[in-house]
């Protein structure tokens, strides 16, 4: 036990009953165990702890490192099928612009004002 033989215990329980005394020699026994016990676990507290912390770190970094595939994925996904919603529709809105402008630039047929003539002849008759 802590690197101690059997020997060395014995010499230090012999002295421990020299300067405490054998009447409080129980007392002291029980005061000592119960600061093992104590220290112990604090120890493992802190042991628990540390580890919860290095899980939670572990946890952290996976997830950064998923979200850092999803970001590359989605790129990826971009360059490869060139998608580009804006683009196409200012170029749809661009090209029904244009279609406008020549409906309204075109000349208008004379064909309104032949009929018009051919009602005045019709009603000269």
């Amino acid at each position: 036990m802590f690197g101690m033989s059997f020997g060395e215990i014995l010499i230090i329980a012999v002295i421990a009953i020299l300067f405490i005394g054998p009447d409080k020699l129980p007392e002291a026994m029980v005061k000592i165990a119960k600061f093992f016990r104590g220290f112990k676990k604090t120890i493992n507290e802190t042991k628990d702890t540390i580890e919860q912390e290095l899980h939670l770190a572990e946890l952290k970094d996976e997830a950064v490192s998923y979200k850092e595939q999803l970001d590359g994925a989605v790129s990826d996904f971009k360059l490869e099928t060139d998608v580009n919603i804006v683009d196409d529709l200012n170029k749809s809105v661009k090209e029904i612009e244009n279609s406008v402008t020549e409906i309204a630039t075109e000349p208008k047929p004379k064909k309104a004002k032949k009929a018009k003539k051919k009602k005045d002849e019709d009603s000269d008759v």
